[in-house]
């Protein structure tokens, strides 16, 4: 089993990268969105609680099924101590199925990012980010909030790759990654 992690910042293209990996390799994606968006559509908010519960009943199962890999993607704050803990928590469910890890940070500035928070894509598979200027306002104020960017050196995980993908199309940087891990 494998378990790639695509982690960085609101709107850096982790579904669009993951979703291009997942064409090329034998990966499923399960982007974060897969779980927010039914919990506010049944919630009518955002609720961290279910959402964690639910992803853990998916990685549980995915975990012991015979499937090659999963990609999971999240946006992570690297200063939050539970954030580091939540990846942990998620290899912890995946250790005992001998499963080989593997991350990735994408990289953009935010006049990027805020480009590709209207992509058709982007609010094809989101309905939250739907509401342009709110979602474009929330991205602006967890940059402000958060520190989504990892500093030169910060990662030291094995099988680690800091991709800065301004410029370079989703399929380009999936094979950069396929490549890299060998998937």
């Amino acid at each position: 089993m494998k378990l790639l992690f695509i982690i960085g910042d609101a709107a850096v293209g982790k579904m669009t990268v993951g979703q291009e990996l997942m064409k090329i390799t034998g990966l499923r994606l399960f982007h974060n969105h897969m779980t927010i968006e039914p919990v506010i559509d049944i919630f009518g908010r955002y609720d961290g609680k279910t959402i964690s519960e639910i992803r853990d009943v998916i990685f549980r199962n995915y975990a012991a099924s015979d499937n090659y890999g999963m990609i999971f993607t999240m946006m992570m704050d690297f200063d939050l101590p539970s954030e580091w803990k939540y990846l942990e928590h998620v290899k912890g469910i995946f250790k005992p199925y001998g499963t080989d890890f593997y991350y990735v940070e994408l990289i953009a500035p935010q006049e990027i990012r805020l480009q590709r928070n209207i992509s058709e894509n982007r609010l094809k598979n989101k309905a939250s980010k739907r509401d342009i200027e709110t979602s474009n306002r929330r991205l602006i104020d967890d940059d402000r909030n958060h520190r989504c960017v990892s500093h030169e050196g910060e990662i030291t995980f094995d099988n680690y790759l800091r991709i800065e993908n301004s410029v370079k199309e989703p399929e380009t940087v999936a094979m950069m990654i396929k490549d890299a891990f060998k998937l």
